[in-house]
């Protein structure tokens, strides 16, 4: 355990069962992964090759080209479109919108408001890397929409999302994966995700504590669970920062302790995605490590029924 800045002494959370304190100290500090990146066996049959295993191990994420094909990104960006034009589902609160404008920013829940990314969730090629990469059955921990519409789309600032999902929904430990699947193209300049490769091996314990229906705010703008700036620097002149570019119809799979994030979209070219996380079913969710009470159900899943 290594201080940012100053010294800090967070052992006391360690001794009482929480390998990852956060948000109970005024000081940040860098915390050593102890568990794997890989928990499966790598002879076991799937759909990740020994390539993709390897990169996942070593970078945190790995990228994979035309994962849907063309008429399948046509019918899924048709569907995100029905989604966001519809009353009932804007209404929803579920529903996240932009905070400067009337734009949907998020959906989440999505497998269980729409049939086809219900569907999706369900597919071999997203359950199957799932399931090699954590060594085990999984579940859906969250499901969501993002919409990043041209010339103004909200960007999320860095943060590590196990450090939200531990704090906030009481996910013991860095066993869950996350795809992102593009639904269109992703330029440098359209803000597209940028990780920080490596830098899954590192969980940053954040200051501030959380308030009470932190959830609220968090999703339209993080504050509280975002590294200092020091920590970030740091962070980025260890592993540097890459950018998840490519077509639409690919997708990145991502360590939950990935430092990750992404800019403002101030170009006129629009970026969507699906974003589908699966926890191991034995990481199931606790009671949160540094809040109040779980987030909605909606927003951490507490029902642990593997995908089959």
């Amino acid at each position: 355990m290594t201080a940012v800045a100053g010294t800090t002494d967070l052992d006391q959370f360690v001794r009482t069962g929480d390998r990852y304190p956060t948000r109970v100290s005024n000081t940040p500090a860098f915390i050593d992964r102890a568990e794997p990146t890989v928990w499966g066996d790598r002879s076991s049959t799937g759909m990740c090759g020994a390539q993709e295993l390897d990169a996942h191990e070593r970078d945190g994420f790995v990228q994979v080209p035309r994962l849907l094909t063309p008429d399948e990104v046509a019918g899924y960006q048709a569907e995100l479109d029905r989604l966001a034009n519809d009353p009932a589902v804007r209404a929803d609160q579920r529903c996240v919108i932009e905070k400067s404008s009337e734009e949907v920013r998020s959906i989440f829940e999505v497998h269980r408001i729409s049939e086809a990314i219900g569907r999706l969730v369900r597919d071999e090629r997203m359950l199957s890397r799932a399931r090699q990469i954590l060594g085990s059955d999984v579940y859906v921990h969250q499901s969501r929409i993002n919409y990043k519409p041209g010339l103004g789309g909200g960007g999320f600032y860095w943060h590590s999302d196990f450090e939200t999902w531990h704090a906030e929904d009481g996910m013991p430990g860095p066993r869950a994966v996350s795809c992102s699947i593009s639904l269109t193209d992703n330029h440098p300049f359209n803000g597209c995700l940028m990780i920080m490769p490596g830098s899954h091996r590192t969980f940053v314990s954040c200051v501030g504590e959380t308030p009470e229906d932190n959830h609220l705010s968090s999703l339209k703008e993080q504050e509280i669970g975002t590294p200092d700036p020091d920590s970030i620097s740091k962070l980025a002149e260890r592993h540097g920062i890459a950018m998840m570019t490519g077509d639409a119809g690919g997708a990145t799979f991502f360590d939950s302790n990935c430092m990750h994030g992404s800019g403002d979209n101030i170009t006129p070219y629009p970026r969507s995605n699906i974003f589908l996380v699966f926890n191991s079913v034995e990481n199931t969710c606790v009671e949160p490590f540094s809040a109040p009470k779980p987030r909605p159900a909606h927003v951490g899943s507490r029902d642990f029924t593997p995908v089959r």
